[in-house]
C-alpha cells in the first residue's frame, strides 16, 4: 500500500528561504526527497538550481558567540551562546554571561561543553547558571558552540554583532598575527568546509561528483563527457570551497595560499574553527 507525503507550506517555505529557490520547486524537491531537507536540496542542485550556500546554518538560532586565545597565541576557546530571539541576544545580562563563561573557559581549560557545564560558577555550576538564566528571561538558552585550536599561532576574527567567530591556526608564529586577522576574516565571510583539496571528506566528494554529473546530463550534454564535465565542477568547487584554494578576499589575483606564502614562505593554515548564528 503507497502513501503520499504531505509537505506542510511551512516546509515549503523553509527550504525556500535555506536556498533561495521558487515555492513550487521547493514543493517538488521536497516531494521527491520524502520530506527530507538535505535530500531536497541535493535535488533542486541536480537540477541545476543555484542554492544558496547556507545549508549548514539552516537551524540557525539567535545567540552570542565569542572567542579568545592565551596570552601566548598559541591556544584558542570558542564558543557559542544561543537563545531563541534577538533581543535577549543583544541583552547586557545575556552578554556578561557569555564572556563570564568564555572567562571560565580560559582559565580552566575545559575538553568539552559538557566539562565546562560542570566548571564552578559563583557557588554553583555553569550548568546550573545556564538553568538560572533560562527561568530569568524565559527562553531556551544553552551553550551550543565549543571549539579549541591549538597551533604555533592561533588568531580570532570576531565579525560584528558577534553572531560570526572563526579562529585560525598557523604552521608559524613569526610575525603572523596580521596574516591570521586577514585569513580567519576570510573563514569567516567564505565559510569554507575544508583547509585543502585532501581534507574534503569522501561523502562530500562523492556528493558533488554526483550533483555534477546530473548537472550536466540536465544541459543535455552527452553521456560520454559527463565524467569529464563533473571533475571540471569539482575543481571550482575545490576553488570556492577550500581555504588555501580560494581567492584571497583582500587581493582576488592571489590564492589564500599564495598570499600566505607572500608573508613567509612555507607558511601555511593547520586547523581552523567557525561558528555562525542567525
Amino acid at each position: 500500500m503507497s502513501t503520499t507525503i504531505s509537505i506542510s507550506a511551512a516546509d515549503v517555505n523553509k527550504l525556500r528561504q535555506i536556498t533561495g529557490a521558487g515555492m513550487m520547486d521547493c514543493k517538488k524537491a521536497l516531494l521527491e526527497a520524502n520530506g527530507d531537507f538535505e535530500k531536497a536540496i541535493d535535488e533542486l542542485r541536480k537540477k541545476g538550481q543555484k542554492v544558496a550556500a547556507n545549508r549548514a546554518d539552516r537551524e540557525a538560532k539567535e545567540g552570542y558567540v565569542i572567542a579568545r586565545t592565551n596570552a601566548e597565541g598559541t591556544k584558542g576557546w570558542l564558543i557559542a551562546l544561543s537563545c531563541e530571539t534577538d533581543f535577549v541576544a543583544k541583552s547586557a545580562d545575556f552578554i556578561r554571561f557569555a564572556e563570564e563563561v568564555l572567562n571560565i573557559t580560559v582559565q580552566n581549560n575545559p575538553a568539552s561543553a559538557d566539562a565546562l557545564k560542570a566548571l564552578p560558577m559563583e557557588g554553583v555550576t555553569v550548568g546550573d547558571k545556564l538553568i538560572d538564566l533560562v527561568g530569568k528571561i524565559g527562553e531556551k538558552i544553552d551553550i551550543t558552540g565549543f571549539e579549541i585550536l591549538e597551533a604555533p599561532r592561533v588568531v580570532v576574527y570576531i565579525h560584528p554583532g558577534n553572531k560570526v567567530v572563526s579562529m585560525v591556526g598557523l604552521s608559524s608564529a613569526n610575525n603572523t598575527e596580521e596574516a591570521g586577522k586577514n585569513v580567519a576574516m576570510q573563514i569567516a565571510a567564505m565559510s569554507p568546509v575544508a583547509i585543502d583539496k585532501d581534507d574534503v571528506d569522501q561523502k562530500t566528494l562523492e556528493r558533488e561528483i554526483e550533483i555534477g554529473k546530473e548537472q550536466a546530463r540536465a544541459e543535455g550534454k552527452p553521456e560520454n563527457m559527463i565524467e569529464k564535465i563533473a571533475m571540471g565542477k569539482l575543481n571550482k568547487f575545490y576553488q570556492e570551497s577550500t581555504l588555501l584554494n580560494q581567492a584571497y578576499i583582500k587581493e582576488d589575483k592571489k590564492t589564500v595560499r599564495q598570499y600566505l606564502d607572500s608573508i613567509e614562505k612555507g607558511l601555511t593554515v593547520t586547523a581552523f574553527k567557525r561558528i555562525q548564528l542567525g
